[in-house]
């Protein structure tokens, strides 16, 4: 059985967390907290979330909640110090979680009260008409894991493990046997970028030696691997046969309920890591938090999602479920199999469009992209930024966050899957800061740091855009007009076909322009994206004969108004089953024109 699809589209908000309230503008590389800031959960006032409710947003991302590594001090809080030797950057990785059950101290307040503060986010999130969804890295955890605050009768990571084997079905890690974790070392890097910690000595006990969350087996990994977590043991053996049970044939086509009960009658037989991610995924449902995203989520066997999707939709049905995934081969076990809701649509549509904004090729291969999903095109969420991937206004993607216009209207528009924006996308961040660990072009995930085109529109705390520059006033209109006609379009929701291969046969057509319809009962769309950021083109648009039918056109004249800005009307005539419109477009413009 198919689950339902949403009946209007989804946009989430992405926010890193920290970064987002930080009024600090010094930006000092590796500066400490006190030097560069960080934001707090208190920074999301009713007035920031109005407004990111009313930018279009109908999910906020809080990235880098849970409790994870970081370079300060809060032993007064019954915290242990973590060791910069196994920490990237001083404010950490948000995907090297230290304690499942808690929060990351940096963002309370008062630290002592960080879960409450996290819960009253929760309850002004909803309050503001957003669901909210947080993080969960099932693959690895941080080398330091320590579970303080776990309830009742939940046994911390690795508490029942026999250490003197490298596998074992409910062990929780791997290890290596007879050999000690050794520091990663580098010429070309210096923990804390060289300043003195009382911790920082180049060593760090751990014995035996576990395995390296991307699965490195070596004692001293490489610096360039994840050595600042362990992988997570899902009873998979290093051979790769796995030990736990499988679902049935034909259970791809079944729902979550009928997973859910596969399950149940199988509690026994599952690893211990298993039932652990359930339970902390169930305990924040219980908190209020609507859904998760997933970290890395192809490097877990799909049927541990099976297991705990169906678990947390029997809690919450509407959860929201995104898997960060890059192997597309994969793609439909992870929406059939694991329940997933949504995947990255990284390697093809993502990847396409940067090679086309980029003057790489032309915007062609998206029709037959699009096409070849067309059975899981709900599940594919669409984005131009996250945490990993570089600014759209950074010299090494486009260099001018204008010219992702055209990008971001096909990406919004194209299907029924969700949109995301990365918080500081919509007014154009360039992500240049040195902050420390890691380069610029994306905006630091490892250290503290201000974002500085975001901090104009946030003004202080107002979060009104008084600081923004005029282009950025722009950026972030163009942002909140598409957002917002995406979650109230009919056709959105509906029918899509290219318009590009019966175009591209006419040797007029622009290379840089790529066209479709989008169409139901309510409403029909003809949409126009302009890919040259130099260029204007004025061009003949075919509707087919096969388009027109289909949208339900008889012959004749009609008038079609864009819905971006209001101020393009122009005619479509139709004869003899056939329509033509004259497009001229500007570069980077797009057009929503709709059919009246």
């Amino acid at each position: 059985m198919k689950e339902k699809q949403a009946q209007s589209k989804v946009v989430v908000y992405q926010v890193f967390t920290r970064l987002f309230g930080n009024k600090e503008t010094k930006n000092k590389p590796w500066g400490t907290i006190k030097e560069n800031g960080v934001g707090k959960f208190a920074d999301f006032t009713d007035v920031a979330l109005q407004q990111i409710r009313q930018l279009g947003v109908t999910h906020i991302w809080y990235t880098g909640v849970p409790h994870h590594a970081l370079v300060n001090d809060y032993t007064k809080y019954g915290i242990s110090n973590d060791d910069p030797d196994v920490v990237k950057g001083r404010a950490g990785s948000p995907y090297a979680v230290k304690d499942y059950y808690n929060v990351n101290p940096d963002l309370a307040t008062d630290p002592a009260k960080r879960l409450q503060e996290f819960e009253a986010l929760i309850e002004r999130s909803h309050k503001a008409g957003l669901k909210v969804i947080i993080d969960i890295v099932p693959n690895h955890i941080a080398r330091k894991y320590e579970g303080k605050n776990n309830p009742k009768g939940v046994k911390d990571f690795g508490a029942g493990d026999n250490k003197e084997v490298e596998y074992d079905k409910n062990n929780d890690f791997y290890y290596i046997p007879g050999q000690d974790f050794q520091v990663p070392t580098s010429n070309d890097y210096k923990p804390l970028g060289g300043d003195k910690n009382p911790l920082l000595d180049g060593k760090f006990s751990e014995s035996p030696a576990k395995w390296t969350g991307n699965g490195s087996r070596q004692a001293k990994p490489d610096i360039n691997d994840w050595y600042e977590t362990v992988k997570i043991n899902y009873g998979i053996r290093p051979d790769g046969l796995k030990e736990f049970p499988q679902l049935p044939f034909g259970y791809d086509k079944q729902d979550y309920k009928a997973h859910f009960e596969f399950w149940k009658g199988k509690e026994k037989d599952v690893p211990s890591s298993w039932k652990k991610f359930r339970d902390i995924a169930l305990y924040w449902t219980a908190k209020g938090v609507d859904g998760f995203r997933y970290d890395m989520a192809e490097m877990v066997p799909v049927e541990f999602w099976s297991y705990m999707n169906s678990a947390i939709k029997m809690k919450n049905p509407k959860a929201f479920l995104l898997a960060e995934i890059y192997n597309p081969a994969e793609y439909r076990n992870y929406v059939n199999i694991g329940k997933m809701d949504y995947l990255y649509d990284k390697v093809d549509l993502y990847d396409k469009l940067k090679d086309v904004i980029q003057g790489k090729s032309n915007p062609d291969e998206i029709a037959k992209i699009q096409e070849g999903y067309r059975d899981i095109e709900h599940h594919l969420l669409h984005f131009l930024e996250n945490h990993d991937e570089q600014r759209i206004a950074s010299p090494e993607f486009a260099g001018n966050a204008h010219k992702g216009k055209p990008m971001m209207v096909l990406s919004t528009t194209i299907s029924t899957s969700p949109t995301m924006v990365y918080f500081g996308q919509e007014v154009g961040e360039a992500g240049k800061e040195d902050a420390g660990f890691g380069k610029p072009s994306r905006t630091s995930i490892f250290d503290y740091v201000g974002v500085p085109a975001h901090q104009r529109w946030m003004n202080g705390g107002k979060f009104d855009g008084g600081k923004l520059t005029k282009e950025e006033k722009t950026l972030r209109d163009f942002y909140q007009r598409l957002l917002n006609f995406s979650l109230t379009s009919p056709a959105l929701m509906g029918e899509y076909k290219s318009l590009q291969s019966a175009n591209r046969a006419n040797g007029e057509y622009p290379q840089d322009v790529f066209s479709f319809v989008r169409w139901n009962g309510k409403q029909k769309l003809i949409v126009i994206c302009n890919f040259s950021s130099s260029k204007s083109s004025f061009f003949d648009l075919m509707i087919p004969a096969d388009v027109v039918k289909e949208i339900g056109l008889a012959d004749g004249s009609y008038i079609i108004r864009d819905q971006l800005y209001g101020k393009s009307t122009i005619k479509l005539g139709v004869e003899n089953g056939v329509g033509h419109v004259k497009v001229t477009i500007a570069p980077s413009e797009s057009f929503l024109y709709q059919i009246d």
